[in-house]
């Protein structure tokens, strides 16, 4: 009886759960019987042949090589090696006295017909697995151009099966919104946040803690906006699934990350980190507690000292919300162009023109595809701006949406009016976070020049003629939640 190794493989640990091991070892065994062959030993593997490298392949390799075996049996060549580069290390082994054998094929090795199928057949092997390559990536492109991500659900979605868009998870898509904000606040890095998220129960697939890496990842991910990203092919598709944030604000998470300079583990959360920036090089002030203070400091070298105390910033800020209170006499004057705006054309005309850059968008990027196939342009150009129009084309169409949801009662325009009559006694009132939220919605390019700050009031803000109401309208939904946050009526 000739000694011999039984190599038996399927391509994935699921199909090892089924029978198809065991009918091939049962093929293996009866070959074995009827052509005075002993399989010695058994190696067994669930892990595809399209690509080399499988490690209980070349374990039973290196042996066959050292002579511990005369022969080897396996059911068939696409068992043995769906590649080329496997099947040559198998078609070599009667160099090294080793004969092949194959149960259910039949094959000779020994003879020039023999070697001949095999080779045939190790071929077709391979080119099946390219061919399958080929229909599963159609298949799935025909997925992503339908808006449907045909992989495993990010962390925040839950998978419902085939040709089924992704749902938010009821329990992890609030804490991803939570995540986005907390980094948006501007007084997290992602250490701190990794931190964060893990003490409000932000899990991965697996049930352990979301990781640094993790978090880098969902910040990221445009799905979470409604766009699908391949980085792998770099393409971006709109998707059909429910998104968790604001394009408007994974934008400005994208320009932070960007952007952000400074301490990457946060050991205080002070009030003002990262809002304000030196006058003089337009680097971030940077925060120190030192004994009962905090200070705002310029940490460039080059740059003349540069400082500020946190609670005389917060004095100064009180001032600036002084100055910029909008009178009572003003108040009723926005209400009233604002009721004008809702029963005149002009909101109509905001819509319009809002269609018309989404459908000029969506023209360029047809264009952008033609100009593709013409050879205008190269793919990684071309996939460069794809994303970039998916992004601006996103943004509109929630601007959009945004404007459909602006026909507020007149109650919720007199909340409104009545938060914005009062920022300075609101900025006292509010907690660290709400705070800082407020700071950024009504001041921008804030700054510290010689040891004071400086604030540039945002333009719905600082105009007193309130004709034009469209920027007014993109702060009234978050002031009023903010509001109602906070119980003030």
């Amino acid at each position: 009886m000739k000694p011999c190794f039984g190599y038996i493989r399927v391509s994935t640990q699921k199909q090892g759960e089924g029978v198809s091991l065991d009918a091939q070892k049962d093929a293996i065994k009866v070959f074995a019987s009827q052509n005075s062959l002993t399989v010695t030993k058994w190696f067994e593997e669930k892990e595809t042949a399209a690509k080399s490298g499988r490690p209980v392949f070349n374990q039973m390799l290196r042996q066959l090589k050292q002579g511990k075996a005369a022969g080897l049996v396996m059911h068939k060549i696409d068992r043995s090696a769906r590649n080329l580069r496997d099947w040559a290390l198998v078609s070599e082994l009667p160099k090294y006295g080793v004969k092949p054998y194959f149960a259910a094929d039949g094959l000779d090795m020994e003879t020039r017909g023999g070697r001949l199928s095999a080779n045939l057949q190790a071929v077709i092997a391979e080119d099946y697995i390219h061919n399958l390559r080929e229909e599963c990536i159609k298949g799935l492109r025909g997925r992503l151009k339908q808006g449907l991500y045909p992989f495993r659900a990010p962390i925040g979605y839950l998978d419902n099966g085939r040709g089924k868009p992704k749902t938010p998870c009821p329990e992890k898509a609030p804490l991803i919104k939570l995540a986005y904000d907390q980094y948006a606040s501007g007084q997290h890095s992602i250490n701190s946040l990794q931190l964060e998220m893990q003490k409000q129960g932000l899990t991965n697939h697996t049930g352990r803690p979301v990781s640094k890496h993790g978090v880098e990842t969902i910040l990221r991910n445009p799905f979470y906006t409604g766009l699908i990203r391949i980085e792998r092919t770099n393409e971006t598709f709109p998707g059909v699934h429910d998104p968790i944030i604001s394009m408007r604000q994974f934008q400005l998470v994208q320009e932070m990350k960007a952007g952000k300079a400074g301490k990457k583990v946060t050991r205080h959360n002070h009030l003002y980190r990262g809002l304000f920036r030196c006058g003089t090089c337009a680097r971030s002030m940077i925060p120190e507690r030192q004994k009962a203070h905090v200070y705002y400091r310029c940490q460039t070298v080059a740059c003349p000292k540069n400082t500020i105390r946190e609670d005389r910033l917060d004095r100064a800020i009180l001032a600036a919300y002084q100055r910029v209170r909008i009178s009572d006499q003003d108040a009723t004057k926005m209400k009233e162009d604002w009721l004008i705006w809702l029963n005149t054309g002009d909101r109509q005309g905001v819509r319009c023109s809002l269609e018309l850059r989404i459908a000029k968008i969506e023209d360029r990027q047809r264009r952008l595809t033609d100009l593709l196939l013409d050879g205008g342009i190269d793919r990684q150009a071309h996939d460069e701006r794809k994303h970039s129009l998916a992004v601006e084309l996103a943004t509109l169409q929630e601007e959009h949406a945004e404007l459909a949801k602006t026909d507020l009662s007149e109650a919720d325009l007199s909340k409104f009016l009545e938060l914005i009559t009062s920022l300075p006694e609101l900025h006292i009132l509010l907690k660290p976070d709400e705070k800082r939220y407020l700071l950024k919605n009504c001041f921008s390019n804030l700054c510290v020049q010689a040891n004071e700050p400086v604030f540039e009031p945002c333009s719905w803000l600082e105009s007193r003629d309130f004709g034009q109401l469209t920027p007014l309208v993109n702060q009234l939904g978050p002031f009023l939640e903010l509001l109602e946050c906070q119980g003030i009526s």
